[in-house]
């Protein structure tokens, strides 16, 4: 099939007032960590990382899986927040830390939640999993389903908590894509990773994520530590309306893993920029299409696009729009039509497809006559 080239019409960020020059960008921070990624969130491109797909013990960070299940058990109404959940003698007497439940008295969701998130309590994740699957073994194959649903294919887990285990690993970039993930699909919850310390059963604990308190711009997300594991912190910072996610693992010490993803997000904000260049359903082009009840197809993307460059850089963004000529009738809505290709500088950034905005049915047999002899000619 022929692929036609084509400029996109009057495609260059506008921005208002004159272009800011370019900021340079130096080379990403050396941190001490094993492992290490940072993510601007809304356009998920990875703007540094070291390691990103190598083999890591998550630790603790496995409870943000355990919390994206049981947010998705509130959301479709199989948990409610205000619903009592017995202590099994099992969670009771699991290693680790703890929000200390008592065995005797049962205890409400939204507590268990917190203690979870807060307190990173194993007891909690082990009351919640049985809950949710009846054990914790059935609780982890439905965490290994949502997973590969996720894109996380370099991760399994065999259990709720994040205890020591040979065949329980992940990356950091399947945890990057689980903590974008959490933070998008339920904006309700995540807020809770922004509490400092909870108590509960008369014990308060603080949340052990550091950057809570040096940073007001972190708004969550996890820490992790086991002596295999490290220090590890999944960190989120929202600055003008921009998020960066870094995950850092596999440091010497509590500080460390707070400092170094200090340095990886001051080095994301300084650095880089991210413009939105359409909104969801606006017509990026308006293709021709041929033996159609319509001769053209609006394409565009289905949600916010966005695109992270270097700071000052985003008003030289150039795009060309690649489809394939002839397109024919039937066309679905969400369809892909053709990719865009976005460069800077005469860089190739990448290619995104875009999708038809609407539908396009058969033309009726006039119509793909009178087609059919244009198409002859062309």
């Amino acid at each position: 099939m022929k692929i036609w080239n084509a400029l996109l019409g009057l495609f260059c960020l506008v921005l208002t007032g004159p272009a800011a020059a370019a900021l340079p960008v130096p080379p990403a921070p050396a941190l001490e960590a094993r492992a290490w990624l940072l993510l601007d969130v809304q356009s998920g491109q990875t703007l540094a990382a070291r390691n990103p797909d190598a083999r890591i013990e998550p630790a603790s960070l496995t409870k943000l899986m355990t919390a994206y299940i049981v947010f998705s058990a509130l959301r479709d109404g199989r948990l409610a927040l205000n619903q009592p959940l017995v202590v099994s003698e099992k969670a009771w007497r699991t290693e680790g830390s703890r929000m200390f439940l008592d065995p005797k008295r049962p205890v409400l969701v939204e507590d268990l939640l917190k203690g979870m998130i807060v307190q990173s309590g194993n007891d909690a994740c082990i009351v919640l999993a049985e809950a949710i699957a009846g054990s914790e073994d059935g609780f982890a194959a439905l965490m290994n389903q949502t997973a590969r649903r996720l894109g996380m294919s370099q991760t399994r887990f065999v259990n709720a908590t994040g205890l020591p285990h040979p065949q329980h690993y992940s990356t950091a970039r399947d945890l990057a894509r689980l903590s974008t993930a959490l933070i998008r699909d339920f904006p309700e919850f995540y807020k809770l990773y922004a509490m400092k310390e909870y108590t509960y059963n008369g014990i308060k604990q603080p949340n052990r994520n550091r950057l809570l308190w040096l940073d007001p711009n972190v708004d969550g997300v996890k820490t992790g530590h086991t002596e295999s594991a490290g220090y590890c912190l999944i960190a989120s910072s929202q600055r003008d309306q921009r998020r960066l996610l870094s995950v850092v693992v596999g440091t010497s010490s509590d500080a460390a893993r707070a400092m170094e993803s200090q340095k990886l997000l001051n080095y994301g904000f300084q650095f880089f920029e991210t413009a939105r260049l359409y909104s969801a359903n606006q017509a990026v082009a308006r293709i021709r299409i041929y033996k159609g009840s319509s001769n053209e197809v609006q394409a565009g993307f289905q949600q916010d696009f966005y695109v992270t460059v270097p700071r000052g850089s985003a008003n030289r963004i150039k795009a060309e729009l690649h489809f394939t000529n002839p397109m024919l009738a039937p066309v679905s809505r969400g369809q892909k039509v053709a990719n865009l290709r976005l460069s800077l500088d005469g860089q190739p950034l990448g290619d995104f497809p875009l999708v038809a905005l609407q539908g396009v049915s058969v033309a009726n047999i006039i119509g793909r006559g009178w087609d059919s002899l244009l198409l002859l000619f062309k």
